[in-house]
């Protein structure tokens, strides 16, 4: 596409596109979210190599394209402007969740890769989410790299999963890059190299000191949380891997009370998610912390979010043309956007509009904020801390139902502003015509 609009004389035109989710899944009623900060840095360090121009040269469906077009890529820079809600943000069906205003090369190329990170983080920090509010008081940490689809996709979970409000990760490439909290504890194969579970409480006690972590399930759940007390203080506490969970926690808390470990935590894994973890904690169970693996980092049960980036304008010589696409249950809204969020709804209005101006009192906020500028970073870059901290305080905002495991309904109402409506209208007419 590229290519075809550097042949047709289209790189002087400036195309605004937007990403957003066509319509959420059937268990979702909103969606956090996360990606910007890769997004930001894809952007502002977006080259082609001479190896990679020589490889895009020499590829058989290339072989009519102009040469100039090759050196072109040489040269090729990000240099246009990029609009973005918060991370951490949540947002519904059909609002921008960024928009890329650039000439049209530049606005086409980032397209895959702005699919993907925002579609992969906002998908799993929205699970995180989910997971940490059964949890009630107790912690979550994502536990999933081991199941997650790739390496690199194991990384992004584990931070994706904080912003959408865990504790921490298991994987310590995550808390390097992102400075988030890690978080692990021994597996099976480590009481069971020693000769004996006591044995190899012993060297981990001697190695990790108070922040032990004694898996306790290898043999007998019980034995081994009498073994762990019997090695005297400190330690963390105990992790539970298997069996009733709720009955097998209230015996061990028993133990550990009775021993004098009153501060020491539990820690729950297994095959959990926001489902069985509610059942537990409906069950008054006396776990401190969950960690979640597959579920979490695969986002099992929402396995795609069906993010979307659609042009919406395009600007050649100064005149400026509005775009959508008007198929059927694949229809989209012309003009750049803006979302002005009410305290009880949100309105989707042209980025040209200022919903609640003058209004006295406390009027709506304007979500999508500017992020790049003529290919500059504007203001820091996004923080996984920061948005964290936002989605919680974001999340405490909306209506229970929003946050509901089971009602999958609008439980938040979105609408266009009559600018937009009136727009859309007027472009179906003229594509019509």
């Amino acid at each position: 596409m590229a290519a075809g609009y550097f042949q047709a004389g289209k790189t002087a035109e400036r195309a605004t596109f937007e990403l957003f989710v066509r319509r959420l899944p059937y268990n979702r009623n909103f969606f956090i979210a996360a990606g910007l900060q890769q997004a930001v840095e894809y952007l502002l360090n977006l080259r082609f190599t001479k190896e990679e121009v020589d490889y895009l040269r020499g590829l058989r469906q290339f072989k009519t394209v102009p040469p100039e077009f090759f050196e072109a890529l040489l040269d090729f820079r990000f240099t246009g402007d990029l609009f973005a809600v918060k991370e951490g943000t949540p947002l519904f069906a059909g609002e921008p969740i960024l928009t890329v205003r650039a000439p049209m090369l530049e606005a086409q190329i980032p397209e895959t890769y702005l699919l993907a990170t925002m579609g992969f983080q906002s998908m799993i920090a929205t699970k995180a989410a989910r997971i940490v509010e059964s949890a009630g008081a107790a912690s979550v940490v994502e536990f999933g790299t081991r199941r997650a689809h790739s390496p690199a996709a194991g990384v992004l979970a584990g931070r994706a999963a904080y912003i959408g409000g865990c504790v921490g990760t298991s994987n310590v490439e995550s808390g390097m890059k992102f400075k988030i909290p890690v978080f692990g504890t021994a597996a099976h194969s480590w009481v069971m190299s020693f000769a004996s579970e006591l044995e190899a409480f012993e060297q981990l006690e001697k190695l990790l000191g108070d922040a032990s972590v004694y898996l306790i399930d290898s043999y007998d759940t019980l034995e081994g949380a009498r073994r762990a007390t019997s090695l005297g203080k400190p330690m963390w506490g105990v992790r539970l891997d298997s069996g009733n969970l709720v009955e097998l926690s209230r015996a061990v808390r028993k133990i550990l009370d009775d021993a004098g470990y009153h501060d020491a935590k539990i820690m729950a894994t297994g095959d959990l998610n926001e489902y069985r973890i509610l059942e537990i904690t409906a069950a008054g169970a006396p776990i401190d912390a969950y960690g979640v693996g597959t579920d979490l980092a695969t986002s099992s049960d929402c396995t795609s979010l069906g993010s979307i980036y659609k042009m919406v304008e395009l600007e050649a010589n100064g005149i400026k043309r509005y775009t959508a696409k008007f198929s059927e249950n694949k229809h989209t809204v012309p003009g750049s956007k803006q979302i002005f969020r009410f305290h009880d709804r949100d309105i989707i209005g042209g980025s040209w509009e200022c919903l609640g101006c003058g209004v006295q009192g406390a009027g709506p906020e304007a979500l999508l904020s500017p992020v790049i500028i003529k290919g500059k970073l504007v203001g820091d870059l996004p923080d996984a801390h920061a948005a964290r901290k936002h989605a919680a305080e974001s999340l405490r905002r909306l209506p229970r139902a929003c946050r509901s495991l089971f009602e999958s309904e609008e439980s938040w109402n979105v609408e266009y502003s009559t600018e937009l409506k009136t727009l859309a209208e007027k472009v179906r007419k003229e594509n019509h015509a």
